[in-house]
């Protein structure tokens, strides 16, 4: 009797140990704790800020910009979009196919959300792929030396710089952003 209890529960306890270790992976293999969890919480937030205000500017805002010689509203919208593919290279992804060759040339607002959402998928898919050992690889970003992890960051300094110059051409359109009002 002691030998089949000892027998059952040696049997067992890699089951019990695997449906432990599933409580820190949720079912679309989003990890529940450490950087990449950090990243994906953070690239969540910026992303439906960043859609959100696009949303909540009127289309017939989209070419209008501060200066001259200073890119437009949509033009910001699609360099966020264009450096979620161009940081992406710098881990050796290339951009989809069928991304268009100059993206800041679109200017019409259904374009802008959809190209938007198409380049935060890119970067969410890649972070998923990538493993904790692969953040810790060298990679040469701009000449310098760095970490798989330091180009994840540099994407997600990029996204927030931007959104935070989106916010003030917004708000000197008379568009306050949706979460702060």
């Amino acid at each position: 009797m002691k030998r089949l209890l000892s027998l059952s529960l040696l049997l067992v306890s890699p089951l019990l140990f695997a449906q432990q270790n599933m409580k820190k992976m949720p079912q679309n293999g989003t990890p529940k704790s450490g950087f990449r969890s950090e990243f994906l919480g953070d690239l969540d937030d910026v992303q439906k800020k960043i859609l959100d205000l696009a949303k909540a500017v009127p289309a017939e805002k989209y070419s209008w910009h501060p200066a001259e010689g200073v890119r437009s509203v949509s033009e910001v919208y699609m360099h966020i979009a264009g450096g979620n593919y161009f940081l992406a290279t710098f881990l050796g992804v290339k951009p989809p196919e069928d991304m268009p060759q100059d993206l800041e040339k679109i200017t019409d607002k259904k374009e802008v959300l959809a190209a938007l959402q198409k380049s935060f998928d890119h970067v969410r898919t890649i972070m998923k792929n990538t493993s904790d050992a692969d953040l810790e690889k060298p990679v040469k970003l701009f000449g310098h030396d760095t970490t798989q992890r330091g180009v994840f960051v540099t994407m997600l300094n990029h996204m927030h710089e931007h959104l935070g110059q989106s916010i003030a051409y917004a708000r000197m359109n008379g568009v306050v952003p949706p979460w702060s009002k």
